[in-house]
C-alpha cells in the first residue's frame, strides 16, 4: 500500500502571534485575537495547509497555571475559529521550564522552543512535509524552532517581534508585519514554485 504524501503546515505560536500576548495568558476572558489572524486561520486552512499552534507555556512550569487551563483556553480558541468556518488542526504544548520550572516541569526538554521537538513530534503525529512547512512566531525561539524543524521561519512584528527583530539577522527569517501579511507572503511562495 502507498504511504500518503505528506502534507504542507503552517505552525504558528501563540502569544503575540495569533492573540495579543497578555504575559502569562491562561483565562479565557483576558483573550484576544490580534486583528486579521482568524481570517489568516481561515485562508491558510482554504489553502490546504495543515494549521498547528506551538506554544511555550513555562507559567504551567512556574505554577501561575495549569495545563487545564492551557486546554481550556485552547477550547476557547476553537470556539470562536469555528465561529468563523475554521479551526486550529492541533495545538502542542511545551509547559517546561529549564531553571524556574517546578516540580516535574523542572526540565530541559526537548520541546521547548527554539529546539525543535514539537514541530517534530506535529510531523510525526500529522504527516507533516517539514520542508514544505512554514513556522511563524514573534520571538527569536520561534525562528529556532522553525530553522532547527527544517521549516521556513517567518518572523511577526506583532507581540515581541519589533524586539525580536533587533537580534536576529535578517537573513534568517521572513520579516512580516502580522500572520495577515506573513499568510500573503505564505500564498504568494506556494503560487510561484
Amino acid at each position: 500500500m502507498p504511504r500518503p504524501e505528506k502534507k504542507p503546515a503552517v505552525f504558528l505560536d501563540r502569544d503575540g502571534t495569533i492573540n495579543v500576548d497578555k504575559h502569562y495568558l491562561h483565562r479565557v476572558e483576558d483573550f484576544e485575537f490580534i486583528p486579521g489572524a482568524v481570517q489568516a486561520i481561515k485562508t491558510l486552512k482554504n489553502a490546504g495547509y495543515s494549521v498547528i499552534v506551538v506554544t511555550n507555556q513555562s507559567g504551567v512550569a512556574r505554577d501561575y497555571f495549569s495545563l487545564d487551563d492551557v486546554a481550556r483556553l485552547h477550547e476557547h480558541i476553537q470556539k470562536q475559529l469555528a465561529a468563523a468556518g475554521t479551526g486550529i488542526d492541533a495545538f502542542y504544548v511545551c509547559p517546561h521550564h529549564p531553571e524556574e520550572g517546578q516540580g516535574e516541569y523542572l526540565k530541559n526538554c526537548d520541546c521547548r522552543k527554539g529546539r525543535p521537538g514539537l514541530l517534530l513530534q506535529a510531523s510525526v503525529d500529522l504527516g507533516i512535509d517539514l520542508q514544505k512547512s512554514f513556522m511563524i512566531g514573534d520571538k527569536l525561539a520561534d525562528i529556532e524552532a522553525g530553522e532547527n524543524a527544517g521549516c521556513q521561519p517567518i518572523l511577526v512584528l506583532t507581540g515581541y517581534g519589533q524586539e525580536s527583530r533587533l537580534r536576529i539577522d535578517e537573513n534568517r527569517a521572513i520579516i512580516c508585519a502580522d500572520l495577515a501579511s506573513a499568510v500573503g507572503v505564505i500564498l504568494g511562495h506556494n503560487n510561484s514554485n
